[in-house]
């Protein structure tokens, strides 16, 4: 064992896991935007942070087990993880009882005095994870690496990773804060492989939500699936009896660094532009319609006899109709991580998170058939990411992947 576990066990303070939570359903996450200051219910059979109402901020990252970790010392990482998170979801700081002078304190304390601000953390296991630790027999056959994708320029280092935490807030320094303390937390048992912070939330998540605009200046995720489409989510998000019992009622999430070449954009006409999204930029409405909700009509052909809506425009290709009728849930954030001095150029663009039932089904295709969208011209993905997110905490003896990692 290669950290002081004694230390670790102490380094939120003694936290009781699941004391005095209340019981949740399903339901409680499928609620409308409310108080951006207040809280979002940890406990519950699913995950939060998933259909959520999408917050303003994210910080997500992804982490590596250090070798010589046992099986056991990552139960204790996932069960403080899931203590600490319950903890800073409701507000609350880590530190609890007196004060100790010659110890690092048990909270790092930016975000003492903010508000809960609709903080959510969400957890997910990598593929790798199963290799290290001889769970081939229960990693399911849907968490196999995504194959190369069109518009793949991967950094190894900023993808994969055995385990992934996603937090999302109201504020940047709650965000922040979380994934801050956890990396904290988990020191010497596990280590940080990779970050991203983000800004301006690019989907919406419930109904009540305003379609949100992304660093191209238009309107994106009109048509994700949200918490109030039930029937939807139960189709193309949640697993079902297909994956093992240790993961039915969760999902699996995508992550992808999406770079976009926005001063090329900028210098694009308008026309041009509208023409590669296939919408109207000022009112998010399909090429030949008039409001952002109207359908799009994929059929029609202007004076010129050519499609309104151009063969390669992205939402002519990304459509359900175009894709067998499936869906993702889509959860992205702009990113802007300053300037990249060897393009002279903004390291700016979209950290694209979207959930579904299996990526290979799902996303894949989807993805594969971008392959001929006129909106590779002004992008490209620089990492990527997949993992199996199970389903919610239920309980004070509950943590989260108990069922996968008590397994034989």
């Amino acid at each position: 064992m290669r950290f002081d576990r004694r230390a670790f066990l102490g380094g939120v303070g003694g936290l009781a896991v699941g004391a005095g939570v209340a019981t949740a359903v399903e339901s409680s996450d499928a609620q409308d935007e409310g108080d951006p200051d207040g809280s979002v219910e940890f406990y519950g059979e699913r995950q939060a942070g998933i259909v959520t109402p999408t917050q303003s901020r994210l910080h997500i990252a992804a982490f590596d087990v250090v070798d010589g970790t046992s099986r056991e010392d990552l139960r204790d990482v996932m069960r403080e993880w899931t203590a600490a998170s319950a903890r800073m979801t409701a507000g609350k700081s880590l530190a609890s009882g007196a004060v100790e002078l010659l110890a690092p304190p048990a909270d790092t304390g930016e975000a003492d005095g903010l508000p809960a601000s609709m903080l959510t953390v969400t957890f997910g296991f990598g593929s790798s994870l199963f290799e290290r630790y001889r769970l081939s027999s229960q990693r399911p056959d849907a968490l196999r690496e995504l194959p190369p994708l069109p518009g793949d320029e991967l950094d190894p280092d900023r993808s994969g990773g055995d385990l992934c935490v996603q937090a999302c807030a109201n504020e940047p320094e709650v965000a922040f804060h979380a994934v801050r303390n956890l990396a904290r937390i988990g020191r010497g048992a596990v280590v940080m492989r990779w970050s991203q912070l983000g800004f301006g939330r690019t989907a919406k998540t419930v109904a009540s939500q305003q379609t949100p605009r992304n660093l191209m200046g238009f309107k994106d995720g009109t048509n994700n699936i949200t918490a109030e489409q039930t029937e939807s989510l139960l189709k193309h998000v949640w697993v079902g009896a297909e994956g093992p019992p240790w993961l039915r009622g969760g999902t699996y999430m995508v992550t992808r660094r999406i770079r976009m070449l926005i001063e090329v954009w900028d210098r694009a006409s308008l026309g041009d532009q509208e023409a590669t999204i296939g919408r109207q930029k000022a009112s998010g409405a399909p090429l030949g319609r008039a409001a952002e909700h109207d359908s799009m009509d994929l059929a029609a052909r202007g004076r010129d006899g050519q499609p309104v809506i151009p063969a390669n425009a992205h939402i002519r290709l990304a459509a359900p109709v175009s894709n067998g009728g499936e869906r993702i849930l889509r959860r992205g954030y702009s990113f802007t991580d300053g300037f990249d001095p060897e393009l002279g150029q903004l390291d700016a663009g979209l950290f694209f998170i979207a959930f579904q039932r299996d990526a290979h089904r799902q996303f894949v295709p989807i993805q594969t058939r971008l392959g001929r969208d006129a909106l590779n011209e002004y992008i490209k993905h620089v990492s990527s990411g997949l993992f199996a997110v199970p389903p919610g905490v239920r309980g004070r003896r509950d943590y989260i992947g108990r069922a996968l990692l008590e397994s034989v």
